[in-house]
């Protein structure tokens, strides 16, 4: 599965709907500390921004920001008729509550789809902003000719941002879907059911060879820095992809599929 080709091409239908308005959708990135992976994935997605047409506001703050200046960045940002979306990169120093910040965020802006309203709205089947890593998954297994109708797909994670969701979005587009976590019993049983194997477990290399039904499509989520800067997933790639029908790399899958969808995201945003 192709998610360098594929969020390419995602991208390239942003840039035409964007050059065809008015005025260009903006982001609003913030960022507290100096985390390096923040920063890394803060500017994958100024890159995006750039390579769609959205403009993107940068706001960077000191990682001893107190909260109650962060909470009223936000109710700027929420107020500003320049800002489309608004994204808080995570994870956040620990003195500040997260779920604080996320619910501070207007629904209306909230292009990570992390809000308890948009939450809800994607139970009831009635998202504006699917979160971006799931709404990613399901794009990528949908754009690779892979078939979700009908089929049997086993999720293994349960994260609020990435596993629950997931399974939502799955069974929205007909899947029987099975959740599993880390309580699951007989879990390799499970997995070799699954026509279509989503893994966020946050494990490297998890998912072996013998867990993998025959031509499954294998979507990894995970992503793990190993010894001498290499990268790897949840999935043990180079055994699973000699069972797998088809699998997703990890760099080149599902992290490039997440970015492409926050365009996406705000895109729609302006739209609103």
């Amino acid at each position: 599965m192709d998610g360098k080709a594929i969020a390419s091409e995602i991208k390239a239908e942003i840039s035409r709907e964007v050059s065809a308005m008015t005025a260009p959708p903006s982001l609003a990135v913030v960022i507290v500390g100096d985390d390096p992976a923040s920063k890394i994935y803060v500017g994958n997605k100024r890159k995006a921004c750039a390579e769609t047409g959205i403009k993107s506001l940068l706001y960077e703050l000191p990682e001893d920001t107190p909260q109650k200046d962060l909470l009223g960045l936000i109710e700027a940002l929420n107020a500003s008729p320049e800002v489309s979306g608004i994204l808080v990169q995570l994870p956040l120093p620990g003195h500040i509550s997260e779920p604080d910040v996320l619910t501070a965020i207007s629904p209306d802006k909230d292009v990570d789809g992390f809000h308890p309203a948009n939450a809800g709205r994607l139970m009831i089947g009635q998202a504006k902003f699917p979160p971006c890593t799931p709404a990613g998954i399901v794009e990528l297994i949908k754009r690779s000719g892979v078939t979700i109708s009908g089929k049997r797909a086993v999720v293994v994670g349960r994260s609020v941002n990435v596993g629950k969701p997931a399974a939502l979005m799955l069974l929205a587009e007909n899947a029987t879907v099975t959740v599993c976590h880390s309580r699951t019993r007989d879990l390799a049983d499970v997995t070799r059911e699954a026509d279509i194997l989503v893994v966020a477990l946050g494990k490297p290399r998890f998912i072996t060879a013998d867990m993998v039904k025959p031509g499954a499509a294998v979507i990894d989520v995970g992503i793990h820095r190993l010894g001498g800067g290499k990268l790897c997933g949840d999935v043990d790639f180079e055994a699973v992809r000699e069972v797998a029908g088809d699998i997703s790399p990890v760099p080149g899958g599902v992290g490039l599929m997440t970015v492409a969808m926050l365009m996406k995201n705000t895109l729609a945003a302006a739209r609103l």
